[in-house]
């Protein structure tokens, strides 16, 4: 059986869901000889101050060597890449490689995907999960190929969503779940001589046809419109499913015809039926609710434009006509 030593490995990660896994491979031992990540982003009002990825602080505070390509295919990056002779290479929320990077080391290089592939493939797994009203989703380590997300599955461990979670709290359960796969898909590689089973993912029962797969492409601000002609299911599990960011939003239509952009956090399902146009506003007892397609959604913390972020109740209190305003489908 090959042992821990025996493998040398590039991590390549940006966000903080992508830290757990690394602190977890120097954590247990394992040999990490660089990091690979985005360029540092410029931030402030004038851009003039550049922000480290969250990979990168931790690789620096723990003396990993960094390496931040502009582009994954610039020939001095993959000559960098490939004199430190890695046999494995692990990938946890970066980007697409090129084959000349994916293919380098002996033993390739897997990604650990916050989704139980082949469902949900593609940039937002977990809000595209928790919008779709899903009971459960999971983890999955596979060696990466030509294609995204559809390479041969190592291990995939399985992760509950209750019907309250949000996606902040299926992002916090998936990136600890992302580590511990991650440990578990090492084992069967050292036990294996770096050639573990692997399985097609045409084969996995969660594949029935092409038309059953669930994607979970990019989210962008248009994707985040909340259409109140759904259903109050449908709406609640949207607003979670992006909440808390980037959020949920509606427009805001003033008495005056004035429009403002009106974004929700959290909301509740109620029994009630409702008799009014979708996207119709209904006060209750300084309670707020919403008209969708079956039933009156109650709307629970929001911000308007410009405000603070509050609870539903402070917000009717400071809102004057509102029953008279409406929510744009």
């Amino acid at each position: 059986m090959m042992q821990k030593s025996d493998l040398r490995i590039v991590f390549m990660g940006t966000p903080e869901f992508a830290v757990e896994t690394l602190k977890a491979l120097v954590e247990n031992g394992y040999n990490v000889v660089a990091v690979v990540t985005q360029p540092d982003k410029p931030v402030g009002r004038h851009g003039s101050v550049l922000q480290p990825s969250a990979v990168k602080q931790y690789a620096v505070e723990h003396g990993l060597p960094v390496l931040q390509p502009e582009k994954m295919k610039d020939p001095a990056f993959v000559e960098q890449l490939r004199s430190y002779h890695a046999n494995l290479q692990v990938v946890v929320a970066f980007r697409m490689l090129p084959e000349v990077v994916w293919a380098m080391p002996e033993y390739g290089t897997f990604n650990v995907h916050a989704a139980l592939l082949p469902q949900y493939r593609g940039a937002a797994p977990i809000n595209w999960a928790v919008i779709n009203g899903e009971t459960r989703t999971g983890v999955t380590t596979f060696f990466l190929d030509h294609d995204i997300d559809t390479g041969r599955i190592i291990l995939q461990l399985p992760f509950d969503i209750p019907d309250t979670a949000d996606a902040e709290y299926v992002y916090d359960g998936l990136m600890h779940l992302g580590a511990d796969i991650c440990l578990q898909t090492l084992d069967r590689i050292l036990a294996a001589d770096g050639h573990p089973e692997s399985m097609a993912q045409e084969d996995s029962s969660l594949f029935t046809s092409p038309s059953s797969l669930r994607p979970a492409p990019k989210i962008f601000k248009d994707t985040c419109q909340i259409d109140w002609t759904k259903t109050g299911k449908q709406v609640y599990d949207f607003v979670r499913g992006l909440s808390p960011y980037p959020g949920a939003w509606t427009t805001l239509r003033m008495a005056d015809g004035k429009d403002a952009v009106l974004k929700v956090f959290r909301t509740t399902k109620t029994e009630r039926s409702s008799a009014v146009a979708p996207g119709s506003i209904v006060v209750d007892r300084k309670r707020l609710f919403a008209a969708c397609a079956d039933s009156l959604l109650q709307i629970d913390e929001l911000q308007l434009a410009g405000k603070k972020r509050m609870d539903a109740q402070a917000f009717v209190n400071g809102m004057k006509n509102l029953e008279s305003c409406t929510l744009v489908p």
